[in-house]
């Protein structure tokens, strides 16, 4: 390897200054990839209700499925989709007893809500910031 082309950081570890370009995806579990894409006012709604019922937002994205929202899950099935975030809702419900359903519950209705904004700045072309 030349020594123009890649240079040694700190720990030992040689990086390519060649303009190579390294994209990161986030690898999300199944419960978390069938999050629905939902219009922004949609999203808004199920977070409050979430926030205040652990569970009912997630119970109303998941009918936002069989409507035609999209999710990072496109080979499996509608049905199997929406019975996913039906169990997602189950779960924050069972859990919320203990708090860890609850916050389960607010932090995926704050995903839904990133989710659709970030899916509306695809849909416009706008470029996003990180």
């Amino acid at each position: 390897m030349d020594h123009k082309d890649t240079e040694m950081n700190e720990k030992g570890v040689s990086s390519s200054t060649s303009g190579v370009v390294v994209q990161v995806r986030e690898k999300k579990g199944l419960l978390r990839a069938a999050i629905p894409c939902m219009p922004f006012p949609v999203a808004v709604i199920c977070l409050f209700l979430n926030t205040f019922v652990p569970g009912l937002g997630t119970f109303v994205s998941a009918f936002t499925v069989l409507c035609g929202a999209r999710t990072d899950l496109p080979d499996r099935h509608v049905c199997c989709v929406f019975w996913l975030n039906v169990a997602a809702a189950f779960i924050q419900i069972l859990t919320a007893i203990v708090m860890v359903g609850w916050i389960m519950s607010i932090f995926w209705g704050m995903d839904m809500v990133i989710l659709a904004i970030s899916e509306g700045y695809k849909d416009q072309g706008v470029p996003q910031q990180l």
